[in-house]
């Protein structure tokens, strides 16, 4: 088995493209980067829940652009890595500040609040495809999935509908099915976009 260490760019870019000893190189990346990635999460209002899961979107992000080409070795694949977890984080907080605006905007002003029909359709097919998606990973994924995405539900509160054993087992099979959902989108490129979509309009 050959040293993680050993691993230059050229090999790594090169395993990615023709998916030869793709999981030792890609090991080698989550091994090498995973800690300086966290840390940025970590330190701008993340968990460590929010940096796996946007760490693991950011690896497929990196794995696309490098089977198309885009990577050009300009920058450090850490450095690119980094600028790409930075660019989904904000983006999600973003993305979080507008939903609680939104939220705190509807709770106080029921009355005057007015249905988008498009953004109503769109999350409606948006969530439509998510389910089907949801549902090949089997329906125990499924159910977790959902209430990640849909309901926001703490660790606590899923545990109090299932019946895990303890938390961490929980948090366990929710990276699990996390990993396999991102497998599943990258193996169908032309499902990679419209899925990536549609959990925007999660929640």
């Amino acid at each position: 088995m050959k040293d993680l260490k050993e691993y230059s760019t050229e090999e790594i870019i090169s395993a990615i493209r023709s998916k030869e000893n793709i999981n030792m190189a890609l090991n080698y990346l989550y091994k090498s980067h995973y800690k300086y990635l966290e840390k940025y999460v970590l330190q701008n209002s993340g968990n460590e829940d929010d940096a796996a899961d946007i760490i693991q979107e950011g690896f497929l992000v990196f794995i696309k652009m490098a089977e198309e080409n885009k990577y050009r070795q300009e920058a450090s694949i850490k450095s690119y890595l980094y600028s790409i977890v930075k660019n989904l984080w904000i983006s999600e907080l973003r993305k979080r500040k507008s939903m609680s605006i939104r939220n705190e905007i509807f709770t106080n002003n029921k009355e005057e609040t007015e249905v988008d029909i498009s953004v109503a359709l769109i999350k409606h097919e948006s969530y439509q495809l998510v389910m089907d998606t949801f549902s090949e990973l089997g329906e125990k994924c499924k159910q977790i999935l959902y209430w990640f995405y849909y309901e926001n539900l703490s660790m606590k509160e899923m545990m109090e509908l299932d019946n895990f054993s303890n938390e961490q087992v929980l948090r366990n099979k929710k990276h699990k099915c996390l990993k396999r959902l991102i497998e599943k989108i990258h193996s169908d490129p032309s499902k990679y976009e419209t899925i990536k979509n549609a959990l925007r309009y999660a929640g």
